[in-house]
């Protein structure tokens, strides 16, 4: 027997949508709609998280590297006749031993290239880390060629690594008689383990009495919850919060011996992080999603479609064979104006999910109406929950 609320809302809410919402997985059950609303339905028990993956102690991070460098041992696919490549291998030739000017370099063969990499907290000299090298100039491909020493500075202007190695590109190119085909991108590789670490991190827990940890998405309540998590399972008290980002940890004393437990203890305890109440629409893919805590208020909307459709069509008027007259071209215009009336939809709070979703698969609202009519719902005061348009 059909729930009399559920053919209700069918009747009125044609073209709305108004969100109940605690976390559901919805894709499926919408995908004829053509938008899809995600979600996930999760028990509080499900929603214990380890404060390593809500939180990052503070400090100990990556560090990005850049450098300049060039690709040789190409097949005359590199940068075209190119004067910051002619010279900086004039210079690279320099430092060897041979002078030569850069107006003698042909560079069909070479390309100049920007390598990054990132240095990992506590990295030590010794260790290799992947580089990504990516063309500058217009060089065609940088398949088959080979890196030649190039020094990796940090922010600071130290240099921290040296990267050297051949280019693998995983892809491929080719072209004949004004027709080719391409595989992948060809000016940019990430090549592995060719950066060696020639200086150690900045990073380091030495004589530290105290550290703090950053949550990812600040929130007051979330900080608040990790420190007295942290503070039940440790005695006495070693942390609290001191602002919505930020729970201040006091180290135990004896060096990183005791340090490195400690830390590896507390990002293990489990927390249930809060989050803001949050609908996000992104209306290129039609994906709607929705944070556990979005309610509603009872409203009232009503929601239609005004549809303006122009066309036109070009005529010639053809005189007749024995007159005096001309041919003359001339252009017909239609314009028609569609607008669908919608009846005005009381909504009462408390809307089930499970109707909701019902009346949207009958009603096939489209991701462009659940946009406007959300910002409306919002506008009105009856949305509880941020909305965001990405």
């Amino acid at each position: 027997m059909p729930n009399p609320r559920l053919r209700s809302l069918h009747r009125s809410l044609a073209r709305v949508i108004v969100c109940p919402w605690s976390l559901l997985l919805l894709a499926r059950r919408l995908r004829g709609i053509g938008f899809t609303l995600l979600a996930l339905m999760l028990s509080p028990a499900a929603h214990a998280v380890r404060i390593k993956d809500v939180a990052a102690w503070e400090g100990i991070r990556d560090n990005q590297l850049l450098g300049y460098g060039i690709v040789v041992g190409l097949t005359g696919t590199g940068d075209k006749d190119s004067l910051v490549t002619a010279q900086s291998v004039a210079a690279w030739l320099r430092r060897n031993g041979i002078n030569l000017d850069s107006r003698q370099i042909e560079t069909g063969n070479i390309a100049a290239v920007a390598v990054t990499a990132t240095l990992p907290p506590f990295g030590r000299p010794g260790q290799r880390a992947d580089i990504q090298v990516s063309s500058i100039g217009d060089a065609e491909s940088i398949y088959g060629g080979t890196l030649l020493q190039t020094p990796l500075l940090g922010a600071d202007g130290q240099v921290y690594a040296v990267a050297q190695g051949a280019i693998a590109l995983g892809g491929f190119s080719a072209a004949q008689g004004g027709s080719g085909v391409q595989n992948n991108h060809l000016t940019s590789a990430r090549v592995a383990n060719a950066a060696l670490l020639e200086r150690a991190s900045p990073v380091t827990l030495e004589g530290r009495t105290s550290i703090n940890l950053l949550l990812n998405n600040p929130d007051f309540t979330t900080a608040e919850r990790i420190a007295q998590a942290i503070n039940a399972a440790k005695r006495p008290a070693v942390a609290r919060a001191a602002d919505a980002a930020c729970i201040r940890v006091a180290l135990p004393p004896g060096g990183p011996q005791e340090v490195v437990p400690f830390l590896a203890e507390v990002e293990s305890i489990e927390v249930h992080p809060d989050t803001r109440a949050r609908v996000v629409v992104n209306e290129r893919t039609g994906t709607v999603i929705f944070t556990e805590d979005v309610r509603i208020s009872t409203f009232a909307i009503t929601h239609g479609n005004l549809t303006i459709q122009t066309a036109s069509q070009t005529f010639v008027s053809q005189p007749n064979p024995l007159g005096a007259g001309v041919t003359v071209p001339f252009t017909e215009s239609q314009v028609d104006v569609t607008e669908e009336e919608r009846p005005l939809a009381v909504i009462e709070e408390g809307v089930t999910l499970s109707e909701l979703v019902e009346a949207l698969n009958a009603m096939r609202v489209t991701p462009r109406d659940l946009i406007a009519i959300l910002q409306s719902i919002r506008a009105a005061g009856a949305l509880q929950a941020d909305l965001e348009i990405i």
